[in-house]
């Protein structure tokens, strides 16, 4: 009799305390591309690839107009010469190739480190307002297939950034959304009193 006592109190003592969870929801992705920063971000991208993209256009120009060089002059050149200048043409034509990698690479270094603060704040601001408002969890709608029933935060996440509803009927100005990040790139969540 008694085990079936303290299995009851204990049945209860869950059963409040999973009446007591909060849960929200929100698509941070959505926060992030509702944030100011996030447009200036993209514009500030854009403008960085392009002249990624400008200088490969550049270095390419260049290796072209050495090799058209070398076919025209090669006739007079000695032998020795001639090897000493195709060997000069492929370190660069290597050169042109692997520039598109490291465009690449520095593209998305860039675009990291634009993005970092921005998803802090957003965090930030998610946190606060789960803390002001009593949620035990907030799950990212991207990341969640089923779960349990909760609100959607986005409206005070929103209003924490200072960001202004649009009224219904309403579109906002196009935005472009930030990359996806992969979860090394995202700030790392903190549970428990934080």
């Amino acid at each position: 009799m008694k085990k079936l006592i303290v299995a009851g109190v204990m049945a209860l003592g869950f059963l409040s305390a999973s009446a007591q969870t909060k849960i929200g929801y929100i698509n941070t992705d959505e926060v992030i591309s509702a944030m100011p920063e996030t447009e200036k971000a993209n514009k500030e991208l854009q403008e960085y690839q392009e002249s990624l993209v400008k200088a490969g256009e550049d270095l390419e120009k260049e290796a072209n107009d050495k090799i058209a060089q070398f076919q025209k002059d090669s006739a007079t050149m000695t032998a020795s010469m001639k090897e000493i200048k195709r060997g000069e043409l492929v370190a660069l034509v290597q050169r042109v190739q692997g520039y598109n990698n490291e465009a690449q690479d520095k593209a998305k270094q860039a675009a990291q480190q634009k993005f970092a603060p921005i998803q802090l704040k957003a965090m930030d601001a998610i946190k606060s307002v789960a803390k002001k408002n009593g949620y035990t969890y907030i799950l990212d709608i991207n990341s969640v297939l089923v779960g349990p029933p909760g609100d959607d935060i986005l409206p005070l996440v929103k209003k924490e950034l200072g960001i202004k509803e649009t009224p219904a009927g309403q579109t906002p100005p196009a935005q472009n959304a930030p990359p996806k990040t992969t979860p090394a790139t995202k700030p790392p969540v903190k549970t428990g009193g934080n």
